[in-house]
């Protein structure tokens, strides 16, 4: 069976074809008529978009689970035979920290989370690990570290999806970004489609197929569309925005190749995320100090609390993590006129809470999506904590990314040599009014459509799926 597989920077979700017979009374001889309909499977707690996250009690138990996990013998053997090292390493942690074998010890979507938000300083947490396969200079054992990663959720994913069906799984498409990162980006791309590829192959998968998201957002559009038109898909991902000028219609749709109909396309390492990230920098930091000043008169060093919330960056949160972060802030602690400030943002570093406070800045932004002002809830990091938010304060904190996405925008245009007949958006970041004013302001009076800005890559991949393996 074949299915289109949404690994997302933010969720992931799994589509299907289901068959429906259908007798028309209409006919005289009552043939059954075979329609099919794209469905997307529940995967966490009865929802079909699962959290791109994971919790392991250690990191080494992640390349036990891909071990016990990987479905065909051949590639198991392989596996154990070159992660030998590993694997030790996971027997010795189970003994020292009394694990038992069978005791679930790796969590995924919303259990990664609550068991985070349970204990953030223990633990080892991952969110949206889409964001780190692109990355540049990474050494061979973090590459194979991001390999189990991304296996094991898959692995996951894979499963539920097939308790859904009570059918095994084996052909896929799975969507990709224009570019992984916007440096070195055609090895950055290679560099990530082989994680992904070697992924899936653990995870069970026997055919793999790539089809860039914007295009599968299309596609799914493409299916409502009774004239042709030229379109401009506007995807919005976590970690990416992807852009892409496309032919559509009754005329195109059948086409088996859709080289000739992808007129121009742009992508580039900015999404919602960046949004995210930018909103706790400059709305929640300077609650932890960010814009005090030091007793010689000299503003609070800011890297710090901008390496602390790119939680999207692996450097960064190597540096956060350092010992010489440690030492550094605290030889601050004695430097600031502003001390409880950066206590609390001492006492944030020690719980492991930064992941938290962009989680709190995302929440923010989806409740200004409906309203012009939100409080900002921080409890969960210190008792009453609370920051007021205007929809005007988050334009203001994304003004940098916006720009970069509208740019994007712009040149998969004038890659096409033609105008677009409407713009077409998706993603989930693409719901903020801000997002859409800003698109408004670019293009004018363009017709702009929203699609199901969660389902609509799913779906598309899906439809995507069932064209070439059915």
């Amino acid at each position: 069976m074949f299915s289109g597989f949404d690994f997302g920077t933010s969720n992931c979700s799994v589509g299907v074809v289901e068959n429906l017979n259908s007798t028309s009374s209409k006919v005289a001889s009552q043939t059954k008529q075979n329609t099919s309909i794209i469905k997307l499977l529940p995967l966490d707690q009865g929802k079909v978009f699962m959290p791109s996250t994971l919790y392991a009690f250690e990191r080494e138990l992640i390349c036990e689970y891909v071990a016990q996990h990987i479905p065909n013998e051949r590639l198991k053997a392989g596996y154990i035979d070159i992660r030998k090292a590993m694997l030790s390493q996971a027997h010795q942690v189970r003994r020292e920290h009394d694990i038992r074998a069978d005791e679930q010890s790796l969590f995924f979507g919303h259990e990664a989370f609550d068991q985070y938000l349970s204990m953030p300083s223990e633990g080892y947490f991952i969110k949206s690990p889409k964001s780190f396969l692109g990355a540049s200079g990474l050494r061979a054992e973090f590459v194979n570290f991001f390999q189990d990663i991304v296996t094991a959720m898959m692995q996951a994913i894979k499963e539920r999806a097939e308790q859904q069906l009570g059918r095994s799984i084996t052909q896929t498409v799975i969507g990709r970004p224009v570019n992984f990162q916007g440096l070195n980006a055609e090895k950055s791309n290679l560099q990530a489609i082989d994680i992904l590829t070697i992924s899936a192959k653990r995870a069970g998968f026997k055919e793999v197929e790539f089809l860039f998201e914007p295009l599968a957002a299309g596609l799914d559009f493409e299916a409502t569309l009774t004239q042709d038109k030229t379109v401009l898909v506007v995807d919005i991902g976590g970690g990416t925005t992807d852009c892409a000028m496309v032919r559509m219609g009754p005329s195109y749709r059948d086409n088996a190749e859709r080289d000739q109909d992808f007129l121009g396309h742009t992508g580039e390492r900015v999404g919602g995320n960046d949004f995210d990230i930018q909103l706790a920098g400059k709305a929640l930091m300077p609650l932890f100090g960010m814009q005090s000043t030091l007793k010689n008169g000299l503003p609070m060093p800011t890297q710090y609390f901008w390496d602390a919330i790119t939680t999207n960056d692996a450097s960064s949160q190597s540096v956060f993590n350092s010992k010489e972060t440690e030492l550094a802030l605290t030889q601050l602690l004695m430097d600031t006129n502003e001390p409880l400030l950066l206590e609390r943002f001492i006492n944030l570093r020690d719980n492991k809470q930064n992941y938290q406070t962009v989680r709190i800045s995302e929440q923010v932004k989806i409740a200004l999506s409906d309203s012009l002002n939100h409080h900002a809830d921080l409890n969960e990091i210190e008792e009453a904590l609370t920051h007021p938010i205007s929809r005007e304060d988050f334009a203001n904190a994304i003004d940098r990314p916006l720009a970069k996405m509208t740019s994007l925008m712009t040149e998969a245009v004038l890659q096409s040599g033609c105008s677009p007949d409407l713009i077409y958006i998706t993603g989930g970041s693409a719901k903020s009014q801000v997002i859409r004013h800003a698109i408004q302001q670019k293009f004018g009076n363009l017709e702009i459509v929203d699609g199901d800005h969660f389902g609509s890559v799913a779906a598309g991949l899906t439809r995507w799926a069932q064209k070439i393996f059915s």
